[in-house]
């Protein structure tokens, strides 16, 4: 599925990343500079526990270069990856699609479902709740 963002005069279509794709950009997101390839698995590894080879590292940050997620700088001698996609805009994205799809652009629907399946609690509707009141207080 897609997502349409407006940067400036520019629409851009952010497609929803597949999972082994997410988790790439999670590290990325973790980190605050160009990182190689071997970082990006080594740090795979201690969060998933799970050991993934570099040739599907570099598969995945090829695709996630060509979805324009990820730059890739080839001027050193090990090629640098860093986001061009910020984890806030990527999430936003994502938290629209859902509201969108699934709950017809309908904010108390979502909050309603989430209290129907007690996936949220009363602190956490009280947290809401004062949020909003001050976030409205300062208009």
């Amino acid at each position: 599925s897609t997502c349409v963002e407006e940067r400036g005069d520019i629409m851009t279509t952010i497609k929803r990343l597949p999972s082994a794709e997410l988790n790439i950009m999670l590290v990325l997101w973790k980190t605050d500079k160009p990182v190689t390839a071997a970082y990006v698995m080594n740090q795979l590894k201690e969060s998933q526990q799970k050991q993934l080879a570099i040739t599907s590292v570099l598969t995945l940050l090829t695709r996630l270069s060509e979805k324009g997620f990820v730059e890739i700088d080839k001027s050193a001698k090990a090629n640098l990856y860093s986001v061009l996609i910020s984890e806030a805009e990527y999430s936003n994205l994502e938290s629209k699609s859902v509201l969108e799809k699934f709950y017809g652009n309908s904010l108390t629907s979502l909050v309603s479902s989430l209290v129907n399946d007690e996936a949220i609690s009363k602190q956490d509707i009280n947290d809401l709740r004062d949020y909003l009141n001050n976030l409205y207080k300062e208009d």
